[in-house]
């Protein structure tokens, strides 16, 4: 069988692998049942329904016909770059790294620097969007995580703090 759209055959690969591995890894744990789940049911689940869908994806790659073979373009090392470096900011904003000497920056520090980082994935950076988005962002995560689900973690940097 001849692979017909090379970009939903490597999707379906893809979602296949990672379902399969989120259910291998969820069936460490205790599973239960449908009343009473254990903390591995939902995530075998979902692994399992994951690693379906990606097998239905890549079956239909061979099947389904395209005019050009839907080829995968070049990699975007752009976006995966500043996506990745956000997420790792914003980790260490948050818990700080004591190896180094930093305090925590806190919650509303970290998605600021997160949203400002990320918006260079993009082919455009304006300054004041981004600003925008990050207030939004830095009151809706306030307000859900701290006020609503009482989490304990800095919100602002501990070098504010006594």
């Amino acid at each position: 069988m001849k692979i017909q759209s090379q970009k939903d055959f490597f999707a379906g690969l893809m979602f296949t692998v990672v379902g399969g591995s989120f259910a291998a890894g969820a069936s460490q744990y205790t599973l239960g049942s449908g009343a009473k789940m254990g903390p591995g049911y939902f995530p075998l689940i979902l692994g399992i329904l994951l690693a379906v869908l990606g097998c239905a994806i890549a079956v239909k790659s061979m099947i389904t016909p395209t005019p050009d073979g839907d080829k995968i373009g070049k990699f975007a090392w752009k976006p995966l770059f500043f996506i990745i470096a956000a997420n790792l900011v914003f980790g260490a904003s948050i818990g700080g790294l004591p190896v180094i000497g930093l305090k925590p920056l806190g919650l509303i520090v970290g998605i600021y620097l997160l949203t400002y980082i990320a918006s260079h994935a993009g082919e455009e950076h304006k300054f004041k969007e981004v600003a925008v988005l990050a207030t939004i962002l830095a009151l809706l995560s306030y307000v859900a995580f701290i006020v609503l689900l009482k989490l304990q973690f800095p919100v602002w940097p501990a070098y504010f703090t006594a």
